[in-house]
């Protein structure tokens, strides 16, 4: 099962206009994900204001290989600590079609709903239904600031919407009962201290 949200681009070799890349046009470089409940998680991104830079295009590739690596179909910014409004996505079988989102904003959303199994890079090991709108209209930019829509339904429509809640400062178990939140954080809290202490034994053994 893949995860929704896995969810730079250093130097591509030329200039993009494209809003679909493909793997060999990045130069790869892994970034770290935050791991729920990490605070960090719920600040609200900011809109890139500066398009066609070097920094732009390598944080999307950068967040394209981390996404791969994962592996995860979506990554958000806000997931690697960078809050700003950028969104990667592949959801081809062969992960071979990358969509970069840069200031997306849904401006039409289907009445019919559907539930999707959901889950996250940054709440590994955790699947749950999320109910959202089963089809969306998207307006974005590209790395060059070109604008464009998207029209999409199915898994994109669930990846688009995962990945810009994110960009609000909202991780999807936010939709899930209090009950359920809780048992969630306080197992990625317990695993958190098993890594710090692997951590610390590895580094003691140096």
């Amino acid at each position: 099962m893949w995860r929704i949200c896995c969810l730079e681009l250093p130097a591509l070799h030329h200039p993009v206009n494209r809003t679909h890349l493909s793997k060999s046009e990045l130069i790869m470089a892994l970034l770290d994900i935050l791991r729920y409940p990490d605070p960090r998680l719920h600040k609200i991104a900011t809109p890139v204001t500066e398009f066609g830079t070097e920094r732009l295009r390598t944080l999307v590739a950068d967040m394209a290989d981390t996404m791969y690596d994962a592996p995860g179909v979506g990554l958000a910014a806000s997931q690697v600590d960078v809050h700003e409004q950028v969104v990667t996505i592949d959801v081809t079988e062969a992960q071979d079609d990358l969509m970069v989102f840069i200031n997306p904003e849904i401006t039409w959303s289907s009445d019919e709903r559907a539930v999707y199994d959901e889950g996250c890079l940054s709440v590994p090991g955790v699947y749950d239904g999320v109910e959202r709108p089963s089809r969306v209209k998207v307006r974005a930019f590209d790395l060059d600031g070109k604008e464009f829509t998207v029209d999409a339904d199915g898994l994109l429509a669930v990846c688009i919407q995962h990945e810009m809640d994110h960009l609000k400062g909202k991780v999807f178990v936010e939709y899930l009962s209090p009950l359920k939140r809780n048992r969630i954080k306080a197992k990625l809290q317990k695993e958190e201290r098993g890594l710090a202490r692997e951590a610390a034994q590895r580094g003691a053994r140096r």
